[in-house]
């Protein structure tokens, strides 16, 4: 992102495919003596500071705007306004206290989530040490120019975008741009002149350093060739900022033809005014609300121009009022109150299940995401390495089982199973039969890696303590002593705190701890063993290889200890194993040892080897050449090394697939692990090559490949990738980009950096909240606090929940509106002799309805449980929100009954006992010849409190009976109803004290006919309590024929009906499905037909 007045820095090419001698004479520098401080001068002039430029600063003002210019809040305040016109001071006193607790809930949550810009700047390194007119000297960062030589160690953090000129043992921690946990080894042997900017990864980068990450190991020179925003972490900051404009918004006659100039203003007005009003901003829920409220006041209008109408325009006070109450009695003014404050009780709920919400938008959006786009280091895994494997030669292969802390020994169990023999495997593969019914995931339908398993489980230890521990023969004894002593990491037990600590590079932690499982830990064999150190041969990354010498307390002679990559180690040794099963190193024995390397490396395993020699005696005093130590060595075996799925990881995968949300992994992990990572959590299936080629060719892309393709190549795919490695920020952005084209809405799970834009990109990005840095959780719309993929299931069940909640509170509301509408515009032929229409209910009584007795159920209905079936169906529509065709059918039907009882109630008393006598101005005086009248009133005015109490009981599930709520949790009872209800104790609570409530309000002298318009009652409780009885009735029939016939059925398929096994339950259900039902053609056919999906 350029600054203003500054050079953009550029190359002809990326700095890594040029030589170092290119790039210092490019910049013109001398890797001797580096720039002097005038020249330095000079280019922080051309360049600028080495600094991360926020785009703006948040104004308090700017976020306040937007609460007041919120649809529903723009409504409230034009009906406050004609209420205090009128001189109803009451009314409008209510909508103003209405519209200020909105709009201070939401400036405070909004106000405090803008601030992730801020974690970025932090991520700068505050020093360096350059080289200055041949001198090194120490600088703050921001003053690091493109040109100067910098020198970095252990420890230091990269202060700008380096390439090396000079790497000893140089290791970088690069996790915040890569994701990658394993500290990459830089290389400066490595020739690149014949690769391109795309097909090379930054993680593959071996001759870049590159700011904000940190030096773990060894020591290093570099010339600067990017700062500030120039920066591949600037770059990721530059791609936070800003928006990128909708297609034909540009101002450029060259783009669009001569007319484009003005086309670009008129819909860049169009959408600023859309962005005003809420229409075009924000997520599905506040966008269908805003429309809503609009509508709403477009009808509100229409109806006081009709009360104006029939009352032949003679506008009054009194007429001006019955056209504002007809008009507030179709707006639902506590609705804005009730979903704020039940979207803040859901926020508070969430936090209790480890989900902290930032914006409170992000829990409707959660109910509606389809795919759900997740990082693996740290997310769908541990982010720490464990020895999962040891291979022995002549011994078998010992699995480690169960361990979830990387630094723990005492977690887990150790096993000893045989070696894969794989010339038999073969054999048995050719003989076994097609297997349809695989165990593990939908399109499983052969498991290699779960027979494997179920060979070793089966396998009976060949000997044990009392622990569980395998014995610890001669060879496995050599192993491990090898294994804990050419090793630098420590572990330890911290006995205050009771936990264990590592410090070191994660993968010696991880052969540490697997020695510590058997008591033979560094410090045991140090100080019980009487092991010394006498030299070291550092790990280097060009021969990948570390060696140690060690003397065993005062033998004369010494042991060579050696670990590093398998292919280099094997080529140095003359022999394989220990003692009987020795063997000398031979073609065919070579062989042997890489098919193990391979077979451990499909498991997503990292394999090193241990080796080992005897030597002379040596006393430390003379160094002896590395190539004399290395040789002549013995094989001991081979480690596996994991970084391990979190123990939940697979089970939450499971009850995405079931409630219908795809889970796609983005790593900058290696394609085979992170195809076996994958494997093993089911996001795929382990064995691809049973699925159509198209198919299977899609599942699984390296970044290289997905960027290099273009987006109509991309939405030809059959099915998007399920698993993407090697990713760059662009490709998660990218994947983002590609998944809304297929109308799917995402969310985007992340820890680094290098999350943030796509956690920005994505409809809800979701930050870890222990390992995730400030930057992932400043993008971020929700927080998992213990950082557990498992805890996604929460949030989206959470998520449902409160969409379903809303659903019913909308219903509840808007029921009571559209009954309230009917009555009211019947109620304008119910004409006095003066000929002004008569209320049938007053003004107050309306307010009094729609503010208090509708708002507390609402609230309580906000606060539902989730319901039994929640994350067995699939997301709901973002396209049509929480007003599906069934909410606004009910609310349709359910309103007219309500209104048409309470008009009935109306038309009973006043032409039947009444006379059909309306009295004369009723409207505004209480006399005698407004007692038929103020009865009327009272008894409508019980009446729809009632109705709308028990609406709130019935709209406990909109499918389902009143009287057996939750099949799953009625234990048996055959009416469950006082139990259903009692369960949520604020709702049942709302209602019997609204109920109860009615009566003071018609019984009260003064409060009755001087405010409320109406008075005490004796027989037309009858008709009240009737109705009641009648609405029930009629819910329940609507409900009946619903279930009866299907109508609205979520996904095509009622409530109770047992669903038919299919892969959108599991892929297990699949397998069972295939393997009941269908021939092999209709497994391929059913294959395609789903993958071809576009979500």
């Amino acid at each position: 992102m350029p600054s203003k007045g500054y050079t953009t820095q550029e190359y002809s090419k990326h700095p890594f495919l040029l030589s170092s001698q290119e790039v210092i004479s490019h910049l013109q520098t001398n890797d001797e003596t580096g720039i002097s401080l005038n020249k330095a001068q000079e280019t922080q002039k051309i360049y600028g500071p080495n600094k991360l430029v926020g785009e703006r600063v948040v104004k308090w003002y700017s976020v306040l705007l937007k609460q007041v210019s919120n649809a529903m809040i723009l409504v409230l305040v034009l009906a406050m306004a004609l209420s205090y016109g009128v001189t109803d001071y009451i009314e409008g006193g209510v909508i103003t206290a209405v519209i200020l607790l909105n709009v201070a809930i939401g400036f405070y949550q909004e106000f405090q989530a803008e601030k992730k810009m801020d974690s970025l700047r932090a991520l700068s390194s505050p020093s360096a040490a350059v080289l200055r007119d041949g001198h090194i000297e120490t600088i703050p960062s921001a003053e690091v120019v493109p040109g100067d030589i910098v020198q970095v160690k252990t420890g230091d953090t990269i202060p700008a975008d380096l390439r090396l000129i000079e790497a000893m043992n140089l290791e970088c921690d690069e996790k915040i741009l890569t994701g990658e946990a394993i500290p990459v080894a830089k290389d400066l042997k490595v020739d690149f002149s014949n690769n391109n900017e795309l097909e090379t990864g930054i993680g593959d980068r071996l001759n870049m350093a590159y700011s904000s990450s940190t030096v773990t190991k060894g020591r290093g020179r570099g010339v600067v060739v990017f700062t500030g925003m120039y920066t591949e972490i600037g770059r990721i900051a530059a791609s936070m900022q800003g928006k990128k404009r909708k297609p034909n918004r540009s101002l450029s006659r060259r783009k669009g033809g001569p007319m484009q100039p003005a086309k670009g203003v008129l819909l860049r007005i169009w959408d600023g005014i859309g962005a005003f009003l809420g229409l075009t901003v924000g997520t599905p829920l506040q966008r269908k609300l805003s429309k809503l409220a609009y509508i709403l006041f477009g009808c509100a209008l229409l109806l006081a121009v009709i009360v104006f109408g029939v009352n032949k325009f003679n506008v009054t006070n009194e007429v001006a009022i019955y056209a504002i109450s007809t008009g507030i009695a179709i707006i639902p003014e506590s609705l804005v109150a009730v979903l704020t404050i039940t979207m803040v009780v859901g926020m508070t709920q969430m936090r209790k299940r480890r989900v902290v919400i930032r914006q409170l938008s992000a829990l409707e959006a959660l109910g509606g995401v389809t795919n759900i786009c997740s990082d693996k280091t740290g997310t769908l895994t541990l982010g720490q390495m464990i020895t999962r494997k040891a291979w022995l030669p002549g011994v078998g292969m010992y699995s480690v089982n169960n361990a979830e802390e990387a630094a723990d020994p005492t977690k887990g169990s150790v096993t000893l199973g045989p070696a894969p023999d794989f010339a038999k495997e073969e054999k048995e593969k050719d003989k076994k039969p097609f297997d349809r019914d695989a165990p593990a995931v939908s399109w499983d339908v052969s498991n290699e890696k779960n027979a494997m398993a179920e060979k070793e489980e089966t396998m009976t230890p060949t000997s044990s303590d009392s622990t569980g521990i395998p014995e610890i023969t001669a060879e496995l004894q050599e192993f491990l002593q090898s294994t804990a002593l050419c090793n630098l990491a420590a572990v330890r037990l911290d006995k205050e705190k009771s936990e264990w600590q590592a410090i070191g590079d994660p993968t010696e932690i991880a052969l540490q701890v697997f020695a510590h499982r058997f008591q033979l830990g560094k410090k045991t064999l140090q100080e019980q063993h009487g092991w010394t150190q006498l030299a070291e041969y550092p790990f280097d990354s060009s021969i990948k290889r570390m060696s140690v010498i060690y003397r065993e307390g005062e033998k004369e002679n010494t042991h060579i200890f050696c670990k590093g990559a398998v292919e280099r180690i094997i080529d140095l040794c003359t022999t394989i194993g220990t003692g009987p099963n020795q063997r000398t190193v031979t073609p065919e024995v070579k062989e042997e040892v890489l098919e193990q390397m391979t077979r451990l490396a499909q498991q997503g395993l990292r394999v090193m080897a241990i080796a080992q020699r005897q030597y002379s005696a040596y006393d430390g005093q003379v160094e002896i050449p590395r190539e004399d130590i290395e040789k002549d060595l013995t094989l001991l075996g081979l480690a596996g090394l994991y970084d391990p799925p979190r123990l939940e990881t697979k089970d939450a995968v499971r009850e995405c697939a079931t409630a219908g949300i795809k889970v796609h992994m983005l790593t900058g992990d290696h394609p085979s692990t992170a195809e076996a990572i994958a494997k093993e959590v089911g996001i795929i299936p382990t064995n691809r090559a049973s699925l159509p080629h198209s198919v299977a060719t899609s599942l699984v892309k390296a970044a290289s490949e997905f960027d290099a393709m273009t987006e109509d190549e991309i939405d030809a795919l059959p099915t998007l990738p399920l698993v993407i490695a090697r990713c760059a920020p662009s490709t998660k952005t990218r994947m983002i980009a590609a998944l809304h084209r297929r109308r799917a809405f995402c969310a985007m799970t992340g820890d680094g950096v290098n999350d943030a834009p796509s956690l920005q990109a994505a409809d809800v990005g979701i930050a870890m909240g222990l390992a995730g840095s400030d930057v992932a959780k400043g993008a971020s719309d929700i927080v998992l606090t213990d950082d557990n993929f498992a805890s996604i299931v929460n949030a989206i069940e959470e998520g449902r929940r409160m969409f379903d909640n809303i659903q019913k509170f909308i219903l509840h509301l808007l029921t009571s509106n559209v009954a309230e509408v009917i009555l009211l515009i019947v109620g304008l032929g119910f004409q006095d002799e003066a000929g002004f229409s008569v209320f049938p209910l007053s003004p107050l009584q309306i307010l009094w309805i729609n503010m208090l007795t509708s708002s507390f159920p609402a609230f309580g209905l906000g606060r539902e449980k989730a319901s039994y079936d929640i994350m067995r169906r699939p997301p709901h529509k973002s396209k049509h929100g929480v007003f599906t065709g069934q909410v606004i059918v009910d609310m349709i039907v359910y309103g007219t009954i309500m209104g048409t009882c309470t008009l009935l109630t109306f038309v009973i008393i006043i032409y039947g006992p009444g006379n059909a006598d309306l009295g004369v101005d009723c409207n505004r005086y209480y006399s005698e010849s407004c007692n038929t009248v103020f009865r009327a009133r009272a008894a409508v005015f019980a009446e729809l409190t009632w109705l709308i109490l028990v609406s709130a009981w019935e709209f406990k599930n909109l499918r389902r009976s009143m009287f057996s709520l939750d099949p799953e949790s009625s234990g048996g009872s055959k009416f469950p109803f006082f139990k259903d209800i009692y369960e949520n104790k604020f709702l049942f609570y709302a209602v019997v004290i609204g109920a109860v409530s009615v009566f003071p309000a018609v019984y009260i002298p003064g409060l009755n006919t001087q405010v409320f318009k109406h008075m005490g009652i004796g027989w037309e409780w009858a008709l009240s309590l009737g109705s009641v009885v009648l609405f029930v009735a009629g819910v329940e029939a609507w409900k009946a024929c619903k279930r009866r016939f299907g109508w609205f059925a979520v996904g095509g398929v009622e409530e109770g009906s047992e669903r038919k096994l299919g892969l959108r339950q599991g892929f297990i259900s699949f397998s069972r499905a295939v393997s009941m039902r269908k021939s092999e053609s209709d497994l391929d056919r059913d294959v395609v037909l789903q993958a071809g999906e576009k979500v």
